[in-house]
């Protein structure tokens, strides 16, 4: 199925121009709510279809767009997708939660993807990619690095994995070898850089470290909401150098 650029999708109700060239993407929609009427001025609605809430404002006087992706390889893959083929968007920063999966992570750490694992055919099947691996953009991820020098945020680098299923029985079970690599677990960005390299266009990943399997540590959802403040400036001061 096609589309033509700009127009409205199944899952898109925006017109032309509506979105500004970078977008940021948290997985809840109204946590992109949160954070459009709380850092933008004169933010404006530009999609409810699904509720997958989108608003496009200014910050700092640079249009911006925040748009929720959903939970998931298949929601990102599908919002995401649209955003970069048909409304003209060239960079895409997922700003979402993660659990730690290394014991140098904790709580509250902001890790910044170098690059997504996933066992996930996603990537093959929507265009061929092969291999388990996906890099986010070397020109955002240095802009992210660079504009976190200038504030106080500890931010981590290194490899994610995007899994595939949340809730998993406890039986036995082979674990992939680079999950020896992997610093956070989350579930959305393979589907982004994936998007981002079959299109040509930039894909980035920061999340906050919310839970802890290992120690049981965990945030609840109203803490989820307000603080993970640090993560947003980053991504919107990174957004307005892109």
């Amino acid at each position: 199925m096609s589309f033509h650029q700009g127009a409205p999708t199944p899952h898109n109700e925006a017109m032309p121009g509506d979105f500004a060239k970078t977008v940021l993407m948290p997985g809840d929609p109204l946590r992109a709510k949160y954070i459009a009427e709380t850092y933008l001025e004169n933010a404006k609605c530009v999609n409810q279809v699904r509720g997958m809430l989108a608003y496009t404002g200014n910050y700092k006087g640079t249009p911006v767009s925040i748009m929720g992706s959903g939970m998931g390889i298949p929601s990102m893959g599908i919002y995401s997708y649209e955003l970069y083929a048909f409304y003209g968007v060239e960079n895409i920063i997922r700003i979402g939660t993660a659990g730690a999966a290394s014991d140098e992570i904790e709580m509250m750490d902001v890790v910044l993807a170098d690059k997504a694992y996933s066992t996930s055919d996603y990537a093959f099947i929507q265009s061929g990619i092969t291999g388990n691996c996906i890099t986010a953009s070397p020109e955002l991820n240095a802009i992210i690095t660079e504009t976190a020098k200038t504030t106080d945020l500890h931010l981590v680098t290194g490899p994610v994995s995007s899994g595939g299923v949340f809730y998993r029985e406890d039986i036995p079970r082979e674990v992939a070898p680079f999950m020896s690599e992997v610093k956070a677990l989350e579930m959305e960005s393979f589907a982004l850089f994936a998007n981002a390299k079959a299109l040509n266009k930039k894909g980035a990943c920061l999340v906050t470290i919310t839970d802890n399997k290992r120690t049981g540590e965990v945030l609840t959802p109203e803490q989820r909401k307000t603080h993970l403040g640090n993560m947003f400036t980053l991504a919107l001061e990174s957004a307005i150098r892109m």
